[in-house]
């Protein structure tokens, strides 16, 4: 994620990698420059332009040492000071001395790829506000070279050199500074994808624990006023009740940290177990068919159908005791498509709407499905189609 000065925060190990890398390239560039410079006219020493060019060599190398330090070593600052802005000064100090060398040596110095170094560095670790004047003091060092401020010597096309010098260091700017907002979105996309990953279980615990411990409270809370009445022998099928919605919500919870865990049963493995658990508690038929080339879909996807077979045959037993129930998964090239029906009841069933159809309607749109439930000439179908 973005931090305030708008660097792009990446994890403890990331860090340390990309630190290390930095290192090693900054030491690479030292290397360089030093070794480039010592072959060079009029090379080091200690009198004349031999000591300008070993004074302005020392200060480059000096420099990038302390950009090693402060991407290795944070520590050694204090906590006020502002490390970001310490590294820009540091890589200004590198850019003026470079061209200054680059001046010294006519047009004919190492020191140029330092500047490039400089600039590129900048645009990858650091905002406009701080890389950008970077940029400037580049070009406007370039402009000085080449109008003979910086030395009273101009060679021969200077002025075409350092246009085209001001092109490549704009053109390396460009780079790395797309690099660090491909960075920045990829950072954000991940961010999106946390807070995703956290809505969806915010919402795997809340219809657990609002289907189970709501219904819990309200049996317990009618067994409580049964016992007032001395009414004992109901109050006891009140608490049993409350105790069959407490072994189910758990039932569910463990489902769901399995989904959420990625190592859940196959989806029709998971459709066989509801039927088993809806002949158990009934005794009527609940057929599973599955048809198409079967394949494991996203762990999102699976979660979505199993809840919404378990809240269809749920209602099942409370609005139609009685039926028989028919699920049907249809695996397609596109899509994956669930139904559940079921003829009307030879009972009396609850009274009110079935819980939860809502919320896995929502569900299905949150994955660019939709969901049916609605009455058939042949009693009552649910059906999901979710892409696939």
């Amino acid at each position: 994620m973005p931090s305030r000065d708008g660097h792009v925060q990446a994890g403890p190990e990331s860090r340390r990698r990309n630190a290390i890398a930095g290192a090693c390239l900054s030491t690479a560039v030292t290397a360089m420059v030093i070794g480039g410079q010592a072959t060079s006219p009029p090379g080091f020493g200690l009198a004349g332009d031999r000591l300008a060019v070993t004074a302005l060599t020392a200060v480059i190398a000096v420099a990038l040492a302390m950009t090693i330090a402060l991407r290795l070593l944070p520590v050694v600052l204090p906590r006020r000071w502002d490390a970001g802005r310490a590294h820009a000064v540091l890589l200004g100090l590198v850019i003026v001395p470079a061209l200054s060398l680059d001046a010294l040596s006519k047009g004919g110095s190492p020191a140029i790829a330092v500047v490039m170094f400089a600039m590129g560095t900048a645009a990858v670790r650091h905002p406009l506000s701080r890389s950008l004047p970077l940029l400037l003091l580049a070009l406007a060092g370039l402009g000085m070279v080449a109008t003979g401020v910086l030395s009273p010597v101009v060679p021969a096309g200077a002025t075409d050199r350092a246009v085209s010098l001001g092109v490549s260091i704009c053109v390396v700017f460009t780079v790395a500074y797309a690099i660090r907002q491909r960075r920045a979105a990829t950072a954000a996309q991940a961010g999106e994808a946390v807070l995703a990953e956290r809505a969806r279980i915010a919402r795997e615990i809340h219809d657990i624990l609002a289907h189970s411990l709501s219904a819990q409270i309200v049996h317990l809370e009618g067994a409580r006023l049964l016992l007032r009445a001395d009414r004992s022998q109901e109050a006891l099928d009140r608490v049993e009740r409350a105790r069959e919605l407490a072994k189910k919500g758990l039932e569910e919870a463990r489902r769901a940290v399995a989904a959420l865990r990625d190592d859940a049963q196959p989806l029709p493995a998971a459709l066989d177990a509801l039927a088993e658990e809806f002949r158990d508690a009934t005794g009527e038929e609940c057929a599973v068919v599955v048809s198409g080339h079967e394949r494991r879909l996203s762990p999102e996807t699976e979660l979505a159908m199993v809840r919404t077979a378990q809240e269809a045959i749920t209602n099942v037993r409370r609005h139609a005791p009685g039926s028989p129930v028919t699920v049907r998964l249809s695996f397609g090239d596109r899509e994956c498509e669930l139904e559940v029906v079921n003829p009307p009841g030879d009972g009396r069933g609850t009274p009110g709407g079935g819980y939860g159809l809502v919320g896995m309607r929502e569900r299905a749109e949150l994955l660019g499905g939709t969901l049916e439930a609605d009455d058939t000439e042949d009693g009552f179908r649910v059906r999901l189609r979710v892409p696939a």
